[in-house]
């Protein structure tokens, strides 16, 4: 596997704000979510299931897609998923979510995930990075159209 220096390493714990988006504009990167997982969450080899991580990348694109919906929303696509590093039981995971295209009926987010590790020694690493696309949808499961302005 081949990567940038970057997503390897993003910096020090100190640097950790500086990632985060305010959250005002959708099409600025904001932090969506942070959990540490547990060894219930791991594999026999001590890493945490990728499946896991999955199911927190998709509630992660959620967030900002249900706030552009303004309602309800169905995942429709996991268009591309790349597992950079493992991640172990007591990292503590970030995750950063950017809308990227608004359609008529759909919303594709980019879900960009860091581990910071080592809490003598902090430092953090990018872990995980994906690109989701949501369908907002009626009472009946139908899509509709998400509003404008």
């Amino acid at each position: 596997m081949t990567s940038s220096r970057d997503d390897q390493r993003a910096g020090p714990a100190s640097e950790l704000p500086a990632l985060m988006g305010s959250g005002s504009d959708p099409w600025q990167r904001e932090l969506v979510l942070r959990v540490m997982p547990m060894p219930a969450d791991s594999n026999a080899n001590g890493d945490v299931f990728g499946g896991w991580i999955m199911a927190q990348v998709d509630i992660a694109g959620a967030v900002p897609v249900a706030r552009v919906a303004r309602g309800r929303i169905a995942t429709v696509a996991v268009n591309q998923f790349i597992f950079k590093q493992p991640v172990s039981v007591g990292d503590l995971l970030s995750f950063y979510a950017t809308v990227t295209r608004v359609g008529n009926t759909s919303v594709t987010v980019h879900v960009e995930v860091y581990a910071e590790r080592n809490p003598a020694n902090p430092h953090i690493v990018k872990v995980t990075e994906a690109n989701l696309t949501y369908v907002a949808i009626d009472p009946q499961g139908q899509p509709r159209p998400i509003p404008r302005g």
